[in-house]
């Protein structure tokens, strides 16, 4: 529009006394019901990601038996879903930010669904093994659950519905334990494979009735749209919006500038239009690197691969402990008489120990904040495996780490939430999925930097090493820009205080 010689934006030719944010309008129509159908989808998506990589923990047995494989092909089968997630991370998050939070979620659900359906029908090792990979590419999404949801939610206790959506996780690992304990014995492990891939057929399903975030759409100059989606959750939660008009958060903060174009606007709606694919996705990246967020970038890589290296080490150590793998003479925690079901028993007991954790990370992340939710967790763990460094019995050094683990899990979780937050909408998604990337890649050292260590009598050697890993998360911890607790979403990089 024109207005005094200048090319307006709609935005600005409102009055901005009586205009309102998506943030004001989210915090006027409350969390209510139209967040809890949102809560339902988000999970079952983060539900069916879980399921995926989960399952590889019960069907390398039967495989290595079925095919005579090797140890080293076992392997591969877990690094190749590895190396998909590793590549979909960023992929995947940067499609959510170019194209849409939906558009993102679909292609999600596509990938994984269809992925992890044929793979059911593998004649071969080496086709397992490619279809696989393209489910660990899928899988890599749930991120992108994430920042859909996130961008629903009121700023009050924003934290702890995040933490809430992320619980999915630990329900996915429960739900993929009961079906291979029920599954695997009796009909083998294609059809696990095949049933497994439900939870992803449910979300394309009803992917078809989900909206576009208004957040989003406000970024893409679709202002109508987002005024709509706005109404609907109004509707649905039985409130009101704000009086006025829907205004930017830019503009809301500096009114004074109603009369000039907001430059921000037009980097945000236009340019998007104007850049190929593949330079868009080079955009993304050199703004996640551009010197307002250099800094934290840098920390969130470090704080993902440190507590991704942590948290999978302590996992190898209790799976080597509870499987009897471990040529230390620590005893088991396992009676002889459930040695059989031992796998699926180790998965129930380390998934139902991190509940706990989340339920403690709810109360910390509204009470103090982010930062110092994370900082007193990463120390919480520090704490309790700090008695590993002289020898234990068998059960009570498997109860610390179980409870290292619950406090790490519980920790990462709060990352995430922060990660979300920390990043403004125009690369939101890409940038968690850029973090969580390097965070793989710390996955796939552990075992083999660990695994001397841990199947070895070297216990005191191990728990210094991740002890040193963790502390130097918890200091990078405090080098983050400022905390997210109740403060609103910001859009494009400029938007940051």
């Amino acid at each position: 529009m024109i207005k005094n010689g200048e090319v307006v934006s709609p935005f600005e030719m409102e009055d901005q006394g009586n205009g309102y944010t998506v943030d004001e309008a989210l915090s006027s129509v409350g969390f209510g019901t139209f967040q809890v159908l949102s809560l339902v989808f988000a999970g079952i998506g983060w539900c069916s990601d879980a399921m995926e990589v989960t399952l590889l923990s019960f069907i390398g047995p039967a495989l290595e038996s079925e095919w005579s494989l090797s140890p080293t092909e076992e392997s591969l089968l877990s690094t190749a879903v590895f190396g998909g997630m590793l590549v979909g991370s960023y992929f995947l998050g940067f499609i959510a930010d170019a194209y849409g939070r939906r558009t993102g979620i679909r292609g999600v659900a596509i990938i994984t669904f269809a992925a992890g359906l044929v793979s059911a029908f593998s004649p071969d090792y080496k086709s397992l093994v490619i279809l696989r990979f393209f489910v660990g590419f899928g899988a890599a999404g749930g991120h992108v659950y994430a920042a859909w949801f996130l961008e629903f939610i009121p700023s009050s206790n924003r934290g702890a519905w995040m933490l809430v959506v992320m619980c999915s996780w630990i329900f996915g690992e429960l739900l993929e334990a009961s079906l291979a304990w029920i599954i695997m014995p009796r009909w083998g492990w294609r059809w696990l494979l095949a049933l497994s891939s439900i939870p992803s057929f449910t979300v394309l399903l009803l992917s078809t009735f989900t909206p576009e975030t208004p957040r989003y759409l406000c970024t893409k100059g679709r202002t109508d749209e987002a005024i709509r989606v706005l109404e609907k959750i109004a509707l649905v939660n039985g409130k009101e919006l704000p009086s006025g008009s829907l205004v930017s958060d830019h503009q809301k903060v500096q009114p004074e500038e109603v009369n000039f174009p907001s430059e921000e606007t037009y980097l945000i709606s236009s340019s998007a239009s104007k850049t190929s694919s593949f330079g868009k996705c080079f955009g993304s990246l050199s703004e996640l690197l551009s010197p307002d967020l250099l800094g934290t970038t840098l920390l969130a890589w470090i704080m993902f691969f440190a507590y991704t290296f942590a948290y999978y080490g302590i996992q190898l150590m209790v799976s080597a402990l509870s499987s009897g793998r471990s040529d230390c003479h620590s005893s088991s925690i396992l009676p002889n008489n459930v040695q059989n079901d031992s796998l699926y028993i180790n998965v129930f007991i380390t998934c139902l120990a991190e509940i706990p954790g989340l339920l403690l990370a709810m109360v910390l992340v509204e009470r103090f904040g982010r930062k110092l939710c994370m900082e007193i967790l990463t120390m919480l763990t520090v704490i309790v495996i700090l008695p590993l460094l002289a020898h234990q019995n068998g059960t009570v050094t498997t109860a610390l780490l179980v409870s290292g683990r619950m406090f790490l899990s519980a920790a990462f979780n709060t990352l995430c939430v922060y990660t979300e937050e920390v990043y403004p909408t125009s690369v939101r998604a890409s940038g968690y999925g850029l973090a969580t990337a390097v965070g793989r890649i710390g996955g796939m050292i552990c075992p083999l930097v660990a695994v001397g260590l841990v199947r070895g009598c070297h216990q005191t050697l191990a728990v210094i090493f991740f002890g040193i890993v963790i502390l130097i998360s918890g200091i990078a911890v405090l080098f983050f820009p400022f905390e997210t607790k109740g403060r609103g979403l910001t859009d494009v990089v400029s938007n940051k205080e």
